[in-house]
């Protein structure tokens, strides 16, 4: 069985999802980012895991349920939080973000029977997911963060020590307002979804769609 880490920031307004704004205000922007977080940590309660860990920046709210450890983020730079949060780990493990509300149970649900790490790439250049049986630091820090090519450099780095890489599918973050319309088409009946179509409500024209 496997970790399950989720890396995410305390939905708070200006603090989160900031690209969101215009055309969303920060209060919809942080209420999104909390419906994705929430919709993320229901996926990975309902996977398979030995245990469930969610490494946040910030205090826990109602959005978190039950069965799950919480732990602080490290200070630095984000290759060092997720350096971090694998070094906390003693056998395998999959990490993931907040950014994915369309994740479901089944795409997390990983073995490393035939591979030594697995990788889901993100359509805007970054990673979305990072699996890693034997949980190594070094793979990730030093990697450049938030850049076009964050992924190919981070699955360089996998390869490169030799690891057998599966790929998961590509998945779309939310960053924008026209991501936040495409994934909750993905996943029409989650939280995220049901949030965006209240803020679209009174945001104006074109942001539900």
């Amino acid at each position: 069985m496997t970790t399950l880490l989720v890396i995410a920031k305390e939905p708070v307004p200006g603090r989160v999802k900031t690209r969101l704004t215009p055309p969303f205000t920060p209060a919809d922007a942080a209420a999104l980012a909390e419906a994705a977080l929430a919709d993320t940590l229901h996926a990975v309660a309902a996977a398979p895991a030995t245990r469930r860990v969610l490494v946040l920046d910030g205090t826990p709210g109602p959005w978190l349920p039950p069965g799950f450890d919480v732990v602080p983020q490290c200070a630095g730079g984000l290759d060092a939080r997720l350096a971090d949060a694998f070094a906390r780990c003693t056998g395998p493990a999959l990490l993931i973000g907040m950014d994915t509300p369309q994740v479901t149970a089944e795409l997390l649900t990983v073995d490393f029977a035939d591979y030594d790490a697995c990788f889901g790439p993100a359509e805007d250049g970054g990673f979305w997911a990072l699996g890693l049986a034997e949980p190594d630091p070094a793979l990730l820090r030093g990697v450049p963060m938030s850049t076009p090519r964050t992924g190919a450099v981070q699955r360089r780095r996998l390869t490169a020590a030799g690891l057998r890489v599966r790929d998961l599918p590509r998945l779309r973050d939310v960053d924008t307002a026209a991501d936040a319309a495409a994934v909750a088409a993905l996943a029409p009946l989650g939280r995220f979804a049901a949030r965006l179509a209240r803020c679209a409500a009174h945001a104006g024209p074109g942001t539900g769609r």
